[in-house]
């Protein structure tokens, strides 16, 4: 039933949850009652209408405090602001999307979000990438099945084009992102390794390509390759008991 409210369908009345979810109308108002109560959803002032709750945003923060990579990578994702200059991006993949789960600005006055968990599309940033480039072929497959969406004129929508894409990721260890996902804006990117040496998250650097330009890329993805590899480290990774993902 919380699967039905997306950024697009932020508030849902109680026949259009009926009609998504497929549950018969007393059966949906039974269930949307209860989760009120549990704080899961509240309903505006007009009672016709739901909206995920912020007891979600609770307990979301308390997986992210839970999550070892959370928690082990924040000094390190502190560490990459400070000598790349640089925002600095970490972000797991859920199967379809990568989700930031932490972000670092390198400008003060901006301020630090206590908790950040916002979706980045695969096909076009460079920790999406980053991570998509070591996951199996029907992985990268179910990617490409829903669809290479178009954020800007430099947006890779072939998808033979984002399959050569992604091997000149693994080849060189890292990815990038020339302003694919939003104009203007180029990020580099590497790959973060589980215990059983899966890929499973990325660390970006992202910056305006004023600030960020090409002459830089290279030393900054060293950069990047290393603060990836001393994350994947203190996670449990060992590159000599672990195969690659």
């Amino acid at each position: 039933m919380l699967d039905v409210f997306s950024t697009v369908d932020r508030a849902l009345s109680l026949a259009d949850i009926g009609q998504r979810t497929g549950f018969p109308k007393s059966t949906a108002h039974r269930l949307l009652a209860a989760m009120r109560e549990a704080g899961l959803l509240d309903q505006d002032r007009e009672r016709d209408r739901y909206r995920l709750g912020m007891k979600l945003f609770e307990l979301g923060n308390i997986v992210l405090a839970n999550m070892d990579l959370h928690r082990e990578a924040r000094p390190f994702v502190d560490a990459l602001t400070r000598q790349s200059g640089q925002a600095v991006h970490l972000a797991v993949f859920d199967g379809h999307r990568a989700l930031v789960i932490h972000r670092a600005d390198a400008s003060p006055e901006k301020g630090q979000p206590t908790a950040l968990i916002e979706q980045a599309p695969v096909h076009c940033t460079s920790v999406g990438k980053a991570i998509l480039a070591f996951q199996s072929a029907a992985t990268i497959d179910r990617v490409i099945s829903v669809g290479l969406i178009r954020f800007t004129d430099a947006t890779i929508t072939d998808p033979e084009l984002l399959r050569v894409e992604l091997d000149a990721v693994r080849e060189r260890g890292y990815a990038l992102d020339e302003g694919e996902h939003q104009p203007g804006v180029r990020c580099v990117a590497a790959p973060i390794r589980d215990q059983s040496g899966r890929v499973v998250a990325g660390i970006s650097i992202t910056g305006p390509f004023w600030r960020l330009p090409l002459s830089e890329v290279e030393g900054l993805a060293k950069v990047a390759i290393h603060y990836a590899n001393a994350i994947s480290l203190a996670v449990g990774y060992r590159p000599a008991q672990s195969a690659i993902a």
